[in-house]
């Protein structure tokens, strides 16, 4: 489970939510304090950009909301740089113009959401299933937004219990899977092969590989020497852990709209 938000972990300035987001005094649910930090993470777009839209619920209104301002004529000559089949399929949807890194190669302004967000602005990202894709438009961003509900933030990378997604080929995958937990044996790492719910078929990722989850009992230390060791296994093609990428983070909470940026 993740931890209470906590606003000393994100040490920021604090905005008031927008009123024509924030409509009633009631508690807000989930969904609408995303929507809330998605609204404000389109607030760094502007006209002429080529924007990297991410993959996700959270990702998703940022991708509603930038079609509804080109429709209104408020931003203009946007180009976006989709991090998946599914965001794709909904930027065409909202009558977004598309294309890809091998035509922007240098992209202006990302925006996606992530799962966890410790107080270093690393994230886990992938839980979704788009993470290699993801991983390459971001890294190509001059400025990475991401945009989260309070409980994603944790005081260290692991803390939710949640997975934290490896992607990898799809031969010999449980060979690559023993690998994968015993690298991390010693933070009571268990490995699972994702698989769809309804009917237990193997996910399979937009790159035709699998996803392995891995869940941590403790902490797995240094982030930068874990990413290191994760690659170097063979079979494993990328991971969920995103170190050093952020340049802006926004949490939506109940009091507000925080905002931090990288220094």
């Amino acid at each position: 489970m993740a931890i209470a938000y906590n606003p000393h972990l994100i040490p920021s300035e604090t905005t008031n939510v927008p009123k024509p987001i924030m409509t009633t005094s009631s508690p807000l649910s989930q969904d609408e304090l995303k929507k809330i930090a998605a609204y404000k993470a389109v607030e760094f777009v502007e006209s002429g950009m080529v924007v990297g839209l991410g993959t996700g619920s959270t990702a998703k209104h940022a991708v509603d909301r930038i079609g509804e301002l080109l429709q209104q004529g408020v931003l203009t000559n946007i180009v976006g740089i989709p991090t998946s089949l599914k965001t794709q399929e909904h930027a065409c949807a909202c009558n977004i113009p598309l294309s890809d890194i091998e035509t922007h190669p240098v992209i202006d302004l990302a925006i996606d959401g992530a799962d966890e967000v410790d107080p270093d602005m690393n994230l886990v990202k992938g839980r979704g299933g788009a993470l290699l894709r993801e991983k390459m438009i971001e890294i190509a961003s001059k400025q990475f937004v991401v945009i989260v509900d309070e409980s994603k933030v944790v005081e260290y990378i692991g803390r939710s219990g949640l997975a934290m997604p490896v992607e990898i080929v799809p031969f010999c995958w449980k060979f690559t899977l023993g690998k994968l937990e015993l690298l991390f044996e010693e933070a009571g790492c268990v490995g699972k092969l994702r698989t769809y719910d309804e009917n237990g078929e193997i996910f399979v990722t937009d790159n035709k590989n699998y996803t392995i989850d891995l869940y941590f009992k403790k902490s797995i230390g240094d982030l930068r020497i874990a990413s290191d060791a994760i690659l170097r296994i063979p079979g494993v093609v990328d991971h969920g852990l995103f170190i050093d990428m952020a340049t802006t983070v926004i949490v939506a909470g109940e009091q507000g709209v925080t905002v931090k940026n990288k220094s």
